[in-house]
């Protein structure tokens, strides 16, 4: 199943939710750090299926054909100038991004998550940002565990973070990173969800006090 949605007939929140929570009977004490083990295969895979979309693929492949010659010291000059445009009046670069199709389909995937996906940023080959659904820090990952243990290691690999504690709202996170492939099956960039781990606890206690 896809979540192929803004670019080609958008499916109801309802549905992205039910591709995207995958409840096993799993109970995590209120006042315990869940563990990263919440983020089971399965929910892995439906994570990629919510980003192993067209509007994704032609999205990423296209920046690659644009980023693919860019030197190193350019890659860090790009990334500069996004983080100096982030508290600046005049933003092209970031207005470009955050207006693009993909960033829409990515921003309507974590809202239709309601509330268990906090965050997605999908990157090219080089670790720039095609698409995000809230702003980012910074623009270029290539130097960070969800790049640099995704796509050097093939198509098939993810990478799961340690759990930390977002303060602002007292909830326990982690991010799940992928590979992406193109529709020639080559990697082609990567992907990030940063999960709320509170969230799929509960949705997982839930589900198993249903049956």
């Amino acid at each position: 199943m896809d979540c192929w949605g803004i670019c080609g007939g958008l499916r109801t929140a309802a549905a992205v939710s039910a591709v995207l929570v995958f409840a096993t009977p799993t109970h995590v004490r209120a006042d315990a750090m869940p563990s990263k083990a919440l983020v089971d295969d399965a929910l892995l895979e439906r994570l990629r299926s919510a980003v192993e979309v067209p509007v994704a693929t032609i999205s990423v492949e296209a920046q690659n054909a644009r980023t693919s010659g860019l030197s190193q010291s350019e890659v860090y000059a790009l990334d500069r100038e996004w983080r100096q445009q982030r508290e600046a009046e005049n933003q092209p670069i970031v207005a470009e991004l955050l207006g693009s199709p993909l960033s829409a389909y990515l921003m309507y995937v974590q809202a239709a998550s309601v509330g268990l996906i906090t965050e997605i940023i999908v990157m090219d080959a080089r670790g720039l940002n095609v698409g995000q659904s809230a702003l980012t820090s910074d623009y270029w990952q290539g130097d960070e565990a969800k790049f640099t243990r995704t796509v050097p290691r093939g198509a098939a690999a993810v990478f799961v973070d340690e759990v930390s504690c977002h303060r602002e709202t007292g909830t326990w996170r982690c991010q799940a990173s992928l590979t992406l492939s193109g529709s020639n099956g080559m990697v082609i960039g990567a992907a990030t969800f940063e999960i709320n781990l509170n969230e799929l606890a509960r949705l997982r206690a839930l589900k198993a006090e249903s049956h």
